[in-house]
Formats: C-alpha cells, sequence, structure tokens
C-alpha cells in the first residue's frame, strides 16, 4: 500500500502533505511555489510509493465551486495526464486555512510565525489529507 499525497493548491504557493506507508498519519510535507509543484511531484513521486493524490477542492457556502476552481482545474487536468496511473481525488478544503491559522494559536506560535503563509499552506494540506483519511473510515463503516 502507498502513500497518499495532499495538496492544497493556491496561485502562487502549494502545500503539500502525505502519510506515511501504513496510512496511518499525515504529516506537513513541504510548500512549494506554484511554478516548481509538478517537478517536486515527479521527483518524490519516482522515490516514494505514492498510489492516490488529493487535491483540495475549493467550495462556497452553497456547496458550489468557489472562483479558485478555475486556477485549480487546469492544474488537475495535468497532474493526471502527467501520473495517468495514480488515483487522483478530490476533497472538500472549506476552511482549512482558518483552520490551519487557529490551530497555530493554538500550538502557541508567536504572531511572526503565524505570518509563514507557507506553513500555513502546509497545514491546510495536512488538514486535507486528514480530512479524506477520515472519508474513506467512513466509507468503510458504511459499506
Amino acid at each position: 500500500m502507498g502513500r497518499i499525497l495532499a495538496i492544497d493548491y493556491g496561485q502562487k504557493r502549494v502545500g503539500i502533505a502525505v502519510t506515511d506507508e501504513t496510512r496511518i498519519i499525515a504529516n506537513g510535507l513541504i510548500t512549494v511555489h506554484v511554478k516548481d509543484v509538478m517537478s517536486f511531484l515527479k521527483e518524490y513521486i519516482a522515490k516514494e510509493n505514492v498510489d492516490c493524490i488529493i487535491v483540495g477542492e475549493p467550495r462556497d457556502m452553497k456547496n458550489r465551486a468557489s472562483d479558485a476552481a478555475r486556477f485549480i482545474e487546469p492544474f488537475v487536468k495535468h497532474l493526471k495526464k502527467q501520473f495517468p496511473d495514480m488515483v487522483v481525488d478530490r476533497m472538500d478544503e472549506r476552511f482549512t486555512s482558518k483552520i490551519a491559522f487557529q490551530s497555530m494559536i493554538d500550538a502557541g506560535l508567536g504572531k511572526k510565525s503565524r505570518q509563514n503563509k507557507e506553513l500555513v499552506d502546509t497545514i491546510s494540506a495536512t488538514l486535507i489529507l486528514q480530512s479524506y483519511m477520515e472519508s474513506l473510515k467512513y466509507r468503510s463503516y458504511n459499506k
């Protein structure tokens, strides 16, 4: 069983999180510049056993695609083309940035650390991954 990799795709930065090989723990991995994301993914996937990629899906409060979706959809199509044998799934990412910021406050990080947008993006990707892992558990319980 391979790792699950999650992506919080933004216009400037991309937060990336990954599970351990047993798919028990979600860990923030890195935040990369949007122009470097595909080369990073190719290199990482060549080294690590990854068999599923989750991309955050921005939704509004009425469960419709948000404005940010127009930037993410081309990336998802490109991702599927680059990794045709890889499962690429989507996960609702509503509120992940706010939850990430609150998590930083709860962890006692100072104001300067909380302004680190790369850290927020990495934590957001981790939250997307954790939500996806929980949804897998829910699906397996309800079979």
